[in-house]
């Protein structure tokens, strides 16, 4: 399988800019689930500015949407 990374560059949403598996969608969910955390890009703008990226967060923000 190729990965597109510039093409999923210009899509992420995630406003860590030094983050090195920036647009390696694959590498970045390998990473964040081995800390118990989904990608930046999971998570709404305003949420996802705070860099927590914690199931706990996740869960909460999801459960107080309509």
């Amino acid at each position: 399988m190729e990965c597109h990374v510039e093409l999923n560059k210009k899509k992420c949403s995630c406003t860590y800019e030094s983050c090195s598996r920036k647009g390696k969608c694959c590498e970045c969910i390998e990473y964040h689930w081995k800390m118990r955390q989904l990608p930046g890009c999971l998570f709404p703008p305003e949420d996802e500015k705070t860099y927590d990226r914690s199931l706990e967060r996740f869960i909460k923000i999801y459960s107080r949407k309509p």
